[in-house]
């Protein structure tokens, strides 16, 4: 089954393709215009997405909405976790929450991923979701993976999502949770 991704994010694109391909599952780019993301849950945003690249290509839409939530933040940066430094930089994204953070003792830097993919076909529309719990480092450590993955501890590991080797991480992350209940979904189609 050929399926369209509607991200620009090639890091996304590219962590999705190899969970989903070994499973039988093409994973096209999206070239389409990006819609504007005014939803208040991740849900709303992936929904927002995958209904745009339905719309634009016709194929059954993927999208993926996720963001980073810090405890003592009340969930922030939660939905705006790609912009939570007023713009798309990453290391901005990063050292801003760090900076945050900066008095925080270990025991209240609790994070969690969360992820949710949307699924648009002609016939429906439909969600899952993934969370990955964790804690938040004090410092920038590792080069695998992409946006906050250099400063998230996961539970029950002593390096970042950035230090584990990518077939470790695209078995155990948030977006791995999500993609395996949407796989197990489309398997029964």
């Amino acid at each position: 089954m050929k399926l369209v991704l509607a991200t620009h994010n090639q890091g996304k694109v590219a962590e999705l393709r190899a969970i989903l391909e070994p499973h039988g599952f093409e994973l096209a780019g999206y070239e389409g215009e990006e819609p504007v993301e005014d939803g208040i849950s991740f849900v709303e945003n992936a929904l927002i997405k995958a209904r745009a690249a339905f719309a634009s290509t016709g194929l059954p839409a993927l999208a993926d909405d996720s963001g980073l939530a810090v405890e003592i933040l009340g969930g922030s940066p939660g939905i705006f976790t790609a912009i939570w430094s007023g713009t798309k930089d990453n290391i901005a994204n990063r050292r801003l929450l760090l900076a945050q953070l900066k008095d925080i003792a270990e025991e209240h830097r609790q994070a969690v991923f969360v992820c949710t993919i949307a699924l648009v076909t002609a016939e429906e529309e439909i969600c899952f979701t993934g969370t990955w719990p964790g804690s938040i480092a004090f410092e920038e450590r590792g080069t695998n993976g992409h946006g906050y993955d250099p400063i998230f501890i996961p539970e029950g590991f002593d390096v970042t999502a950035a230090e584990l080797e990518p077939e470790v991480k695209n078995a155990i992350s948030h977006r791995a949770q999500a993609v395996s209940s949407l796989i197990e979904y489309l398997k029964q189609l």
